[in-house]
């Protein structure tokens, strides 16, 4: 009995709760129902500006407060905030119909489930654009004292050691001026209060990274410039042709590297003026103790200049390096003074006789005869070299054809031989009865002097003031043959 009066105690107790709780709960309700009457509902959406629970006189004290903060960023990577003030740039609403209209018309009793929609309007936000521009435009980030523009990843100068780099490229700080003046335009109509123009993409950036894989390619083909050493040997001196030269000569357009084909044909042109030796005047040293200054001559070093600046120039295309000799034309005994070196002709036209030495050592030498000056077929001095030898040969004149055994040219046409038609030698006979040109030799010395040279050896030819003496003939010894053979037996010609 005790246990029923209990429980008809209890329910009443619960009833209560519960209709408390039920009357709480409309109490809420009717309370949202009545406060979103003049507040927008949760959820609601304006030209992309959240105005959930604000009233009409909040969202119009909004835009009379508003203020949008601006992030940029300085050269150097750090940030600087500015700001654009509502009222300087003339924003409010052009009409709150619109917004009444949004309100009257939002489901208030639905408040608890945010029945808010993003409604988009047409100019209730204004705003006076050429403000606008000028705020933008008074922006640190458009001020050229303050911006600086991007730069180009690019390859550097040449560095002696390490030859050349990419200079990576530059962020700088310089805006984009449309791209800026949009973002910021959104944000206003938008009622944001900040914005970050690095992360809204607002500034110029580099075309050309470091990671660009034209600009790895370029870098990779002037490096290949770059390590080129090329070495000319011209007797004791070296010629180093190699990285900061050749880095001088290359020309860069866009990703293309060329080799400058003229810089390469100059730097040819320098060693063939420092090192040819041909057509230049040479002291000698004569055998008898006078020196001599022979001008004349075809001998010495003779670049071929042409054919070594385009061979040059396609082994440095290649990237190759080591030694290299050059294209002649002609060479020489040697690339030190004296270029004809120490095995040599040496023929006195004055004293009418000539020595052949042989690395310095005097083999043999000789009386000769050598053109007619009388006729204008003198001998010219000049230093030449063996052009080749041959035994039985015929020299052929205007009219006549004479055999030799021995012959060695060396200037054109003009070489040495022998002369069994002569009785004598030397002296001043050359001055009337000499040949065309030709150094006439005993048979037995021209016999010995084939057996000496060879091609290339020189032979220097020159004139010496004092050192004339006259012939055994011309001293009185008894004359063989005739005028005639002495002289009709001479040519320049080799059939």
């Amino acid at each position: 009995m005790k246990k029923k009066e209990q429980n008809k105690k209890r329910f009443p107790v619960l009833t209560v709760i519960f209709c408390v709780l039920i009357l709480g709960a409309l109490g809420v309700y009717a309370g949202g129902v009545f406060y979103y009457q003049n507040h927008f509902v949760n959820g609601t959406v304006i030209d992309k500006a959240d105005v959930s629970g604000m009233t009409l006189e909040e969202l119009s004290g909004q835009v009379q407060d508003y203020m949008l903060q601006i992030t940029e960023r300085k050269s150097d990577g750090s940030t600087l905030d500015e700001d654009i003030q509502g009222t300087s740039i003339g924003l409010g609403y052009s009409s709150m119909e619109p917004l009444e209209t949004i309100m009257r018309e939002q489901n208030v009793w639905l408040w608890f489930l945010k029945p808010g929609t993003a409604h988009e309007l047409e100019k209730v936000i204004s705003y006076d654009e050429s403000m606008l521009e000028q705020a933008v435009d008074g922006l640190k980030g458009f001020d050229s004292s303050f911006a600086s523009a991007p730069t180009d990843a690019y390859i550097s100068d040449y560095v002696e050691g390490s030859g050349f780099s990419i200079i990576s490229e530059t962020q700088g700080n310089e805006l984009k001026k449309e791209q800026t003046l949009d973002v910021i335009r959104a944000a206003v109509e938008g009622l944001e209060n900040y914005v970050n123009l690095e992360e809204a993409d607002c500034y110029e950036v580099p075309e050309i990274t470091s990671e660009n894989e034209e600009l790895k390619a370029l870098l990779e083909k002037m490096q290949k410039y770059a390590g080129i050493s090329i070495t000319y040997t011209f007797g004791e001196n070296k010629e180093v042709l190699d990285g900061p030269t050749i880095s001088s000569w290359l020309h860069v357009d866009g990703f293309e590297v060329e080799l400058d084909t003229a810089q390469v044909e100059n730097y040819v042109a320098t060693l063939r003026k420092k090192y040819d030796t041909i057509f230049r005047p040479r002291t000698f040293m004569t055998s008898y103790g006078q020196e001599v200054t022979i001008d004349g001559g075809d001998y010495g070093w003779w670049m071929n200049y042409d054919k070594e600046a385009e061979e040059l120039e396609a082994m440095i295309e290649k990237g190759e390096s080591g030694e290299r000799t050059p294209v002649y034309y002609q060479t020489a005994a040697s690339y030190g003074t004296p270029d004809y070196g120490t095995t040599y002709v040496e023929i006195n036209l004055t004293a009418q006789h000539l020595f052949f030495y042989q690395d310095g050592k005097l083999m043999m030498e000789s009386d000769f005869v050598s053109g007619n000056s009388a006729k204008g077929y003198d001998t010219p001095a000049g230093v030449y070299s063996i052009t080749y030898k041959q035994r039985d040969a015929t020299l052929t004149g205007e009219n006549y054809q004479t055999p030799v055994s021995y012959w060695m040219p060396f200037n054109k046409n003009i070489g040495m031989h022998d002369a069994n038609w002569r009785s004598s030698f030397g002296g001043t006979i050359y001055k009337t009865k000499g040949s065309h040109g030709c150094i006439n030799m005993p048979p037995a010395k021209a016999q010995e002097m084939y057996s000496y040279v060879q091609k290339g050896t020189p032979v220097i030819c020159y004139h010496l003031a004092g050192t004339e003496r006259p012939s055994e003939q011309e001293k009185g010894a008894p004359t063989e043959g005739s005028e005639a053979a002495d002289t009709s037996a001479e040519t320049d010609t080799v059939q």
